[in-house]
């Protein structure tokens, strides 16, 4: 399964997995980070990349590829 796949999975409220990026349907994981929850119907996308808090460039790819895909998101900041 491809990145994308596992992206609109979580955004249609599927369990889906593609190497280090997993979704259980309600929330998205970048390795075991959770940069992704729709738990209450808004996709919300925590902002884990250079211009917010970075942590790597995988998981900065993982929340733009979320960004991009997820209709009406809210862009979260982390604590």
């Amino acid at each position: 399964m491809r990145n994308e796949q596992v992206v609109m999975a979580w955004l249609t409220g599927r369990s889906a997995f593609a190497g280090n990026l997993s979704t259980n349907g309600q929330k998205l994981w970048s390795y075991a980070l959770m940069i992704g929850d729709r738990s209450d119907g808004l996709n919300r996308v925590w902002d884990y990349t250079a211009s917010g808090r970075y942590i790597s460039q995988v998981t900065s790819r993982h929340v733009g590829l979320a960004i991009r895909e997820a209709p009406s998101m809210i862009l979260m900041t982390p604590e």
